[in-house]
């Protein structure tokens, strides 16, 4: 299970190289983020997502990201 207060401090210190990404499993962005991150646009975002992952709710957070699917 992911943690919101894990992704909110990965976006804020290693955002801009798309460790948060890769943390929620979104590997393809991750690999985004890596690949432009000399340009310093990654680090910019990821400081957008750290807001936005801070004043998301709890159960935003939960629903977006822990959500399983049951077989």
């Amino acid at each position: 299970m992911k943690s919101k207060f894990t992704t909110a401090m990965l976006a804020l210190f290693l955002g801009g190289l798309g460790i948060h990404r890769f943390y929620l499993g979104q590997n393809t962005l991750g690999i985004f983020y890596l690949l432009f991150c000399w340009t310093f646009i990654p680090a910019l975002i990821a400081f957008i997502d750290f807001i936005v992952f801070i004043f998301m709710s709890e159960n935003s957070f939960n629903y977006k990201y822990n959500l399983t699917t049951g077989f």
